[in-house]
């Protein structure tokens, strides 16, 4: 009945939000005198801090309209080019100028872990100069009839291996957090199988690969609790009238709940922060809280057989590493993978996934020769660091493209390279930037964390790599 009662109570506000819109305008506007005045900043900023606080969030846009390419900015539209019910492929099509020889064809693979697609718009963002960029944008389950089935983890990898079969050979992966299991498991049935459209290279961010290896708070108290304890405790059936009414999910306001715990106090001095930015004027600082804000809190469901089959084989009984994961009845062998060149990537003070937890993969590719596989640790930034950001523009997407160019079957790569950015080293260099890990490093944290979070409270560990 919880998730009955949080729709009711959303519906029973409207008219207050109505009313506290009605009350930012007037205070707001030009042409009222109190409008510049202090009294009538802070009544305005107390009713659009009340609006936003009580509000539904919907879907954010991409809204990467362009991007460069040698100098010249060029036109960009996501479209979308292969679509099942759970999940559309959005293609980030270029308008190329004549003559440019092809860039290498990336297929980013969003988390299904709450939050939508569009948090990696900054990914996006940093490959498109220099590749053709696809993103997996998974649909919210409370939007998706019962009657289009069931959607769980080795669904989730026949997506992953469809979408690499439409876009044909030649493509590399990219796996942000929760979906590094799913695309390893995908990789290796395709190379067992010895299929063409396996990918050139695949890249694993901040994943949960094997998650014994410097566990986290979240993912000690998984085992703590057991698999019982989430399906009792945070699964509930999507009310009436939502399209997928009746569908047993993982409520992503339950998921907003947990993030919001983890960081309460953060996020209570972000609010103060902003109404006061409000009150002074300060119209910068609040467009950014805003925008922050906006794709913090839009948030989505997640089907219960994926939530709960992702819990219990990957941080649980760690299935994948120990050599007992299953896919449509057969076993995943990771030490399958010879052709598909392995770079993982891993924050310093990654709060969610250890260091070391992605790292795990080149053990489980035992059969890759040295010169296919690459770890990077990049020192300084949390989990959401990891992916995006300055250091993640600067440090990490010029590894991903230099990766890309020298593992892909391309005859033009060569010609190709010379638009990519240089990387500042190779294999497992570190750097020495010691800034602050950024507010938002839980902002993905995967299905497991928010499940806990309240429990956690404001338990985060910062973690050195091995030898540091």
């Amino acid at each position: 009945m919880l998730y009955q009662f949080f729709e009711w109570n959303h519906a029973a506000m409207a008219p207050l939000r109505a009313v506290a819109e009605a009350t930012r305008s007037l205070y707001s506007s030009p042409l009222n005198p109190v409008s510049q005045t202090e009294f009538g900043r802070s009544v305005a900023a107390m009713a659009e801090l009340f609006e936003r606080t009580t509000r539904m969030y919907a879907k954010p846009e991409f809204g990467l309209d362009e991007t460069s390419l040698g100098g010249q900015r060029v036109p960009v539209a996501d479209k979308p080019v292969w679509e099942r019910p759970f999940c559309r492929l959005l293609h980030f099509e270029r308008a190329l100028p004549k003559g440019r020889q092809p860039d290498p064809r990336i297929l980013i693979v969003a988390p299904m872990s709450g939050h939508y697609a569009t948090l990696l718009r900054g990914t996006v963002e940093a490959l498109l100069p220099y590749a053709e960029v696809y993103i997996t944008d998974w649909t919210d389950a409370r939007k998706v009839p019962l009657s289009d089935g069931r959607f769980d983890l080795e669904d989730y990898t026949d997506h992953v291996i469809e979408m690499l079969r439409f876009l044909g050979p030649d493509t590399h992966v990219v796996a942000v957090c929760q979906p590094a299991v799913p695309v390893l498991m995908a990789v290796a049935r395709m190379e067992e199988d010895g299929e063409d459209c396996a990918p050139s290279s695949m890249t694993l961010m901040g994943g949960p690969i094997d998650t014994r290896i410097n566990p986290t708070a979240v993912n000690k108290l998984a085992e703590d609790h057991g698999i019982e304890w989430f399906r009792d405790n945070v699964i509930m059936h999507v009310p009436y009238p939502q399209p997928g009414f009746m569908r047993p999910v993982y409520p992503g306001f339950l998921q907003l709940s947990g993030f919001m715990s983890m960081n309460l106090d953060r996020h209570l001095i972000a609010h103060k922060d902003f109404f006061w930015h409000l009150v002074k004027g300060d119209g910068d600082s609040a467009d950014k809280h805003r925008a922050f804000y906006d794709e913090y809190n839009a948030v989505m469901d997640l089907t219960a057989e994926f939530y709960l089959q992702t819990v219990e084989q990957v941080f649980i009984e760690h299935a994948l590493p120990k050599g007992t994961m299953m896919h449509r009845g057969r076993p995943v062998d990771c030490s399958k993978i010879t052709r598909t060149a392995l770079l993982t990537v891993e924050g310093e003070n990654d709060d969610i996934s250890g260091v070391g937890q992605t790292e795990a993969a080149h053990r489980l590719c035992s059969s890759l020769s040295d010169d296919k596989r690459v770890h990077y640790l990049q020192k300084g930034v949390g989990h959401y660091g990891v992916f995006n950001g300055s250091r993640f523009r600067s440090e990490i997407a010029p590894r991903i493209i230099d990766f890309a160019l020298t593992h892909g079957r391309d005859a033009n790569k060569a010609q190709a390279a010379k638009a990519a950015p240089a990387p500042k080293g190779r294999r497992s260099d570190t750097l020495t930037d010691d800034a602050p890990v950024a507010v938002e490093s839980d902002a993905v944290a995967g299905p497991i964390a928010v499940a806990v979070a309240a429990k956690v409270g404001a338990a985060r560990r910062l973690r050195k790599p091995r030898g540091a």
